[in-house]
């Protein structure tokens, strides 16, 4: 059984859809998950697996988590499940709280999210540490970071995802954005994309200044839910949410992040998947995943982001070399089934 909070698109949905698509394939296994009211992150998910709503689950603390918990309850008591895998901090919390602890694997996606964003949870984790079998980091970085603040027993498993070049991709719900990015691409358009959501996370404020300091390319930012406020430049396309939005990677020449904090983006490593260098921040465990051949990692400063995207704009060899750099860090380190094989070692000791 997985439990996360939410069900809209995001990083840590995607590995859950991963995973139980993965498991749900393979005999003698029953796959379950539990999350917030619907969203589109589920909307490739096996036919054989169940997914129960939780409408009240929020990201938001609030007096409607005492309903979330005593639904919990209930959903302990009438399935019993044999490995109840926990993702996103407050799901992690309520979950520990819940399930039998020698059932529990808690994954954290970015540590940083409470170490520095929402610090004053860090005791609960602390305090909760020994209510799960497992805790698992998804960068050694956050393994680290937990280790620090007194946080033991942790393990590290890269993030992974199926192979993007072997889907067979069905773009008519993206028929519009593919049109614009082949017509730019054809008209000579260098074009250095990113896949986020609006957030403080995401430095789109950064991102436009990037952008307005370097006018040569154009800069796609993909998976906005809400149309820009304030000025943007004119070399910047948000592009929208796009379901599955890896599925336009083929279309750009190079992938950006800009954040604050990272566990380990899974929209990286779906850029190296499809063989894009990638230029990103240097923050959780970005560092990684980026060694200075498939792509780098640099500080939050627009002058370090332009001058990397410039050589690859303007040094063919070194680009060619990247990219195929890219692909193979994909192929060594995170794969669907790397991934998988490592959490299913965790399963049977739990469930054994």
């Amino acid at each position: 059984m997985y439990v996360i909070t939410q069900s809209e698109l995001g990083g840590a949905q995607s590995v859950v859809l991963n995973l139980a698509n993965y498991f749900a394939r393979q005999a003698g296994y029953e796959v379950m998950i539990v999350s917030g009211p619907p969203g589109d992150a589920w909307k490739d998910l096996d036919a054989r697996i169940r997914v129960l709503y939780i409408k009240e689950s929020r990201k938001k603390i609030g007096l409607q988590d005492i309903v979330v918990f005593l639904k919990m309850l209930r959903i302990r008591w009438t399935y019993r499940p044999d490995v109840v895998h926990l993702h996103s901090s407050k799901a992690g919390l309520l979950g520990r709280l819940v399930f039998p602890r020698k059932r529990i694997i808690y994954t954290v996606h970015g540590f940083d999210s409470v170490r520095l964003a929402f610090r004053i949870f860090l005791p609960l984790e602390q305090l909760f540490q020994t209510w799960a079998k497992y805790i698992v980091g998804v960068s050694h970085y956050d393994v680290q970071q937990m280790t620090n603040e007194g946080i033991r027993r942790t393990i590290c498993i890269y993030n992974g995802i199926p192979d993007p070049m072997q889907q067979q991709s069905k773009s008519a719900d993206i028929q519009d954005v593919t049109k614009q990015l082949k017509a730019l691409k054809q008209a000579g358009k260098f074009i250095v994309a990113t896949i986020a959501r609006f957030s403080k996370q995401k430095k789109f404020d950064l991102f436009c200044e990037i952008a307005a300091a370097y006018p040569d390319a154009l800069f796609v930012w993909i998976g906005n839910q809400t149309a820009p406020t304030g000025v943007v430049p004119d070399n910047v396309l948000c592009a929208g949410e796009v379901k599955a939005a890896y599925r336009l990677l083929p279309l750009i020449d190079l992938f950006i992040l800009t954040s604050n904090y990272e566990g380990l983006p899974v929209s990286v490593i779906e850029a190296l998947a499809c063989g894009k260098p990638v230029v990103a921040s240097n923050v959780g465990g970005t560092d990684e995943i980026l060694d200075g051949q498939n792509g780098f990692v640099l500080p939050n400063q627009a002058s370090a982001f332009t001058e990397k995207i410039k050589q690859y704009q303007t040094d063919p060899s070194l680009y060619r070399q990247s990219c195929e750099a890219a692909r193979n860090a994909y192929l060594h380190y995170f794969t669907i089934d790397h991934m998988c094989e490592e959490y299913e070692k965790l399963y049977s000791v739990i469930s054994g």
